[in-house]
């Protein structure tokens, strides 16, 4: 349903035309204009309204509007784009939500994408065939295929030869005027001569214009022989003739300026299995860069480099290797080297050959190369998350700018000498360089304050010095992060007028009315790139960390549903802004909007930062301000429930006992009434799928326990899911450990006992602070002063009792990696079943027990199918039951990948986990450990 009765929407008109050609999905709130002005960039432009189109048939209804009255259109997909391409002032166009579709064509050789499709997604894919995309940006988690498309993306290992330009074969475009064309097919160039008569025409014209100048060929020669994404693809005239292929090709990099990409179908590209990874450190840039030809000609597959700078920051990193938090930094400069090949031999042979060459670097540490996968990932993590970490240790209510150059390699060392220079020269210290140091591609980080205007001057110059100096060596001043509005103004001086005026022609001849993102790449305005700046205001510790990139987007629950955690945190910031400025008109409205689209709906379960290259955890500041809502009534009644836990848990139980002994219409007419008295975040809503009520947990002695087993309080409130099929994952874990021989302990006290999460998540700290000082003192007898591990059986549980317990030296693990590496050993061999369906969970995912909920799987059952497409299922404990549509939304996906599966079991690691997965897809889930028993039982 349309939300445009807001306080700050735009003119019924206006929105009326949008509704008719995208009725029910458009967007005027202040809470969703605000929130989708901010994109990864340091631009801040509110659009009118936001429209979330289903398919290729409204975009070209809206283009259709948008040409009919005047209406500018930008389209956004993952908005981690750095320079400003993904916000305007007009209509934004939210392509990302409706735009997700994957298919794989020729066993892997090819694959066709939506524009809202994640790199990552696609590669998740593709990864069954071994391959994947060229293009391979440090982004690839968030980074969408039409942000791929639009900025020409490339990445650290693809170079010229493999980027979206040389890969993507085909493209389904929906030109400004409406028409939609499909240039993979046969008669596609006469399609557009029939349709389009004025830009086949045109585009025949330029070509012609472009390969008849000398002069143009060699600037196009030149510019192209690099990394280089400044202006238009001008190349495609010389690289192609039919102009529907010209056409595509032109897309590519035109930042959303020419047509919409609804589809495009790439040419994939070998994915190397094998790898080894290693960190090179060189005294000096000098001496990294003078290793340039030899690393190029050993084969490296990446070469990235990292200055001091880099370095240092990189040292702060919880991943950072051995050797990299010991050095003491001074002029060092690292080349991240990475061999890439189909088999362990041909790697070896790699490592092999590539031994006397690294020998003979001037290195200040061995430059040994790891093929072992967590070194690696390590290493990765540090160079794809650097400008993040690097932006979010920024000064709070500074900006920080990402920029990026490519020079020919032999000029590279010089320019970044010279770069360094400019630093010092305009006062930007601490800035830092790094990139693609093969391909002569480096990105430069500055962090500057906009809201004072001479520092706005100070950016000014700078950036006709940075121009003059890349130019001067023969570069592009934009390598991989597009023209955007930052470099808008200096596209002319970059090439020069007679192709820079075949550009202007270009944009007239697909976008007449200048009506496509207006002010992106090519502008008349010499000062667009010091216009509409962000400011920062400082809010909070995760709001001022933050650089508004999205990598947490695509992994939150809530992200279809209301908000995400950029958005979250841009809300907080503009709170604070209509505070300041004393609106309190638009300060009401988005506090009380924020409410239910960030705080009622977030389900505290860490994924974002999971993703956040700073790590930020969103559910720290949601847990924090659902705390400042509770009253001191509500914060003593949940506190005594703490110290009377044992009957709370068992009158629940009772309660859902009793509810499925009577016909379900009374429970849900019941709880109905009472959320409408009391408030949906305040009473739970009956579902069916809802079990029979849970026992009392009981303690256990044992002579020689191995472990001390903490059964979830969730076991007591919720009973097994299927009770004929067998007991809870209580008894199942119990009797595998006796199966396997394997003694565990259940403390005294044990009924009374909670691992916190309850309370910590819905910010009620006096009773989280009761639950602890009951648990500590109980746990640490039983554990003997932390000699015995802690074993829970509920993957949430285990993370809730070790945050508890972080300050206790008592080790805590969870009952599924205890399996795995204690009690399967023991176990008599499975009668495996044929296939199982495993969910993993956020608290899985963030306890890295993933491997060995696999490991577990695979004990149980022939065939292990983990859904490409799984995702928190927001149920968090009793989220699911407060939200049900926060569940449904997060679901949706994984839910419609299992239709076409039909397995014997289903199974996840948590029981509220599995009560959302069965409410989400039909079928009964279990805790895996049920599973296992189930098969290993003779």
């Amino acid at each position: 349903m349309s939300r445009t009765d807001d306080l700050l929407a735009a003119d019924a008109t206006l929105l009326a035309r949008l509704e008719a050609a995208a009725p029910g999905l458009v967007a005027a709130r202040a809470s969703d204009r605000l929130s989708f002005a901010h994109d990864a960039s340091h631009y801040l432009l509110v659009p009118e309204a936001v429209v979330t189109p289903k398919d290729a048939a409204q975009v070209a209804e809206l283009l259709r509007t948008s040409a009919a009255h005047g209406l500018s259109l930008t389209f956004r997909s993952g908005g981690t784009s750095l320079s400003g391409q993904a916000t305007n002032d007009g209509i934004l166009v939210d392509t990302r939500r409706d735009f997700r579709g994957i298919e794989v064509l020729d066993d892997g050789a090819r694959v066709r994408v939506q524009p809202g499709a994640t790199v990552r997604a696609v590669n998740t894919r593709l990864a069954r065939y071994g391959r994947k995309l060229g293009p391979d940006p440090a982004s690839e988690s968030a980074c969408t295929i039409g942000g791929v498309v639009a900025n020409n993306s490339s990445g650290m290992a693809c170079g010229t030869e493999l980027n979206t330009y040389r890969t993507l074969e085909s493209a389904v475009l929906v030109l400004p005027s409406g028409t939609v064309l499909d240039t993979s097919a046969a008669d596609a160039d006469e399609r557009l001569r029939t349709l389009e008569p004025r830009v086949h025409e045109g585009l025949v014209r330029l070509r012609d214009r472009v390969r008849g100048n000398s002069a143009s060929l060699e600037t196009i020669r030149r510019l192209y022989a690099i990394k280089n994404t400044m202006g238009y693809g001008v190349n495609s005239f010389v690289d192609h003739t039919r102009p529907a292929d010209i056409l595509t090709h032109l897309v590519i990099g035109s930042e959303g300026t020419l047509a919409f990409v609804a589809e495009a179908t790439f040419r994939t590209v070998p994915a190397h299995p094998h790898a080894a990874t290693g960190l090179l450190l060189f005294p000096d840039l000098a001496a990294a860069t003078g290793a340039l030809p030899e690393l190029v000609a050993a084969g490296f597959a990446t070469v990235e480099l990292l200055d001091a700078t880099s370095l240092r920051v990189a040292q702060r990193d919880p991943e950072a290797t051995r050797v990299l938090r010991e050095l003491e930094v001074r002029d060092h400069t690292a080349l991240l080297v990475e061999h890439q090949e189909p088999t362990a031999e041909a790697l070896q042979a790699r490592i092999t050959q590539a031994a006397p060459v690294l020998g003979a670097l001037p290195l200040t540490a061995h430059g040994a190369l790891s093929s072992e996968p967590s070194t690696r990932a390590a290493l990765w993590h540090i160079r794809k998350g650097l400008y993040a970490a690097v932006a979010g240790a920024r000064p709070s209510g500074t900006t920080a700018l990402l920029e990026d150059i490519a020079v020919p390699v032999d000029r590279l060392l010089r320019t970044c000498t010279d770069l360094t220079e400019l630093f010092d020269r305009h006062g930007y210290t601490g800035s830092v360089i790094f990139g693609h140091a093969k391909d002569g591609n480096v990105h430069f980080l500055l962090n500057e304050d906009f809201d004072d205007p001479q520092l706005v001057e100070r950016y000014l110059a700078f950036t006709e010095d940075m121009v003059d100096l890349v130019l001067g060596h023969g570069g592009t001043l934009k390598a991989e992060h597009g023209t955007g509005r930052i470099m808008a103004p200096y596209v002319r001086r970059q090439y020069g007028d007679e192709l820079h005026d075949v550009m202007r022609e270009v944009k007239h001849l697909l976008d007449p009315h200048g009506l496509l993102n207006p002010g992106v790449l090519l502008s008349d305005d010499p000062t667009v790139h010091i216009r509409h700046l962000k400011s920062t205001p400082t809010v909070e510790e995760e709001v001022d960390r933050c650089v508004e990139c999205g990598y947490c987007e695509p992994v939150c629950p809530s992200q279809d549903l209301t908000t995400t955690p950029r958005r979250r945190i841009v809300l907080r910031r503009e709170i604070a802004r209509a505070r300041t400025a004393g609106d309190a008109g638009l300060l009401d409205r988005l506090e009380r909007e924020y409410q239910y689209d960030a705080v009622d709906t977030c389900a505290v379960d860490g994924m974002c930062r999971t993703a956040c290259p700073v790590l930020i955890d969103t559910g720290d500041l949601t847990r924090r301000l659902r705390a400042g809502r509770r009253g001191r009534t509500e914060q003593r009644a949940w506190a005594s429930a703490a110290r009377h836990w044992d009957g709370f848990t068992r009158a629940a139980s009772g309660a859902l006992t009793l509810a499925r002994a009577t016909p379900d219409a009374l429970p849900s007419a019941a709880t109905a009434t009472g959320r409408r008295l009391l408030g949906p975040d305040v009473v739970p809503a009956w579902s069916p799928e809802l079990p029979r009520g849970g026992t009392r947990r009981e303690p256990r002695a044992a002579r020689t326990p191995r472990a001390v087993y903490f059964p979830a309080c969730v076991s007591t409130m919720f009973g097994p899911a299927e009770p004929e099929a067998g007991p809870g994952v209580r008894d199942a874990f119990l009797a595998l450990c006796e199966r396997a021989g394997v003694e565990v302990r259940v403390p005294e006290e044990i009924a009374a006992l909670c691992c916190g999460t309850p309370w910590k998540s819905k910010g009620l700290t006096a009773g989280h602070a009761v639950m602890r000082e009951r648990v500590a003192p109980v746990l640490r007898s039983a554990t003997e002063d932390g000699t015995l591990p802690v074993v829970v059986d509920a993957a949430s549980c285990t993370e809730g009792l070790a945050r508890m317990l972080d300050e206790e030296d008592i080790r805590v693990v969870d009952a599924v990696a205890f399996v795995d590496s204690t009690v399967l050993p023991g176990l008599p061999a499975a009668r495996r079943i044929p296939s199982l369906v495993v969910h993993p969970t956020c608290a899985s995912t963030q306890l890295g027990l993933n491997p060995a909920v696999l490991r577990v799987a695979a004990a149980i059952a022939e065939d292990v199918v983990q859904p490409e497409d799984w995702s928190c299922c927001a149920f968090a404990g009793d989220r699911g039951l407060l939200h049900p549509e926060l569940t449904a939304a997060a679901t949706a996906a994984e839910s419609r990948a299992l239709r076409a599966v039909n397995a014997t079991a289903y199974a996840s690691v948590n029981r509220t986990c599995e009560l959302g997965m069965t409410r989400a897809t039909g079928h009964p889930y279990r805790h895996l450990l049920e599973l296992l028993d189930e098969v290993t039982r003779h």
